[in-house]
């Protein structure tokens, strides 16, 4: 089964691949990995990815959509895949067709704005080791008790006012993606508000 998964930054789309990638014997797909990996390889395409990521430029959609292919041929996908973080635009998806990529389904992950902003704004990272962690009460995962404070720390991007410009912009260019897929007859909406046992067995039950 090939999937999509579509939703706002903080929907916890990542976080919902990990869970379910076993049970469906499918790889999650992240962009962002996928690009950073094919630079560290030093492969054709990934020194191509890497002059314009080096410029500060965005990516080609083509470019992204050869490694996506490229990765797709492994034969770790045969059984299939989540594409998380892609496609975010129209011209993104419509190069997903054009590239004769099949997706099987799309889910779409419902979060209000409000909530979101609570969640992001909530993460910090462990400066020694990179992980995530989430200091709300109700944040998973919680940081460890015997951890300093101090060794924390929270990225701009992840500030109430950054998220709130975060979230115009997923409005604006990817939202629309809703009704691109939910006129292909694909797309399936998913409650991303509840815990995340009840999500992930929401995303099993919608893909049946």
């Amino acid at each position: 089964m090939n999937l999509i998964f579509l939703g706002p930054p903080g929907a916890g789309k990542g976080t919902i691949a990990h869970r379910v990638m076993d049970d469906l014997k499918v790889v999650q797909i992240s962009t962002g990995d996928l690009l950073r990996a094919a630079v560290a390889a030093g492969s054709e395409l990934g020194q191509k990815a890497k002059g314009f990521m080096d410029a500060g430029e965005l990516v080609p959609d083509d470019l992204v959509i050869d490694l996506l292919k490229e990765r797709i041929a492994q034969d770790d996908c045969q059984e299939g895949f989540i594409l998380d973080g892609f496609p975010r635009t129209i011209p993104q998806a419509e190069a997903l067709d054009a590239a004769e990529v099949h997706i099987d389904k799309v889910v779409n992950f419902n979060v209000d704005d409000a909530l979101i902003i609570h969640r992001l704004s909530g993460r910090r990272i462990h400066r020694p080791t990179g992980k995530i962690f989430n200091v709300n009460p109700d944040g998973v995962p919680q940081p460890p008790e015997d951890v300093p404070t101090e060794e924390f720390y929270q990225r701009d991007d992840d500030k109430a006012e950054a998220i709130a410009n975060r979230l115009v912009v997923y409005r604006d260019q990817t939202s629309p993606l809703i009704d691109f897929y939910t006129q292909k007859g694909w797309l399936v909406d998913v409650d991303g508000t509840g815990a995340i046992d009840v999500i992930v067995s929401d995303v099993h039950s919608a893909l049946k």
